[in-house]
């Protein structure tokens, strides 16, 4: 199943995603890493779920 996104974690990552779209790859790690230098998240929980997030939305758009 998974976990459900909340409205602020969705908005995060389309306006990064929109933002950074050619820097956005679909490794979960490199997007991490990249998160760091990207956005100032305070917490490592909502960063990784933030990355995780742009990884699902980068095989989505590559798939299209």
């Amino acid at each position: 199943m998974g976990r459900v996104k909340t409205t602020k974690i969705k908005r995060a990552t389309q306006e990064i995603f929109s933002r950074h779209k050619d820097e956005i790859s679909t490794d979960f790690s490199e997007n991490k890493e990249k998160l760091k230098q990207m956005a100032g998240f305070q917490s490592k929980k909502i960063r990784n779920i933030v990355a995780g997030y742009l990884t699902r939305l980068a095989k989505t758009k590559e798939k299209i």
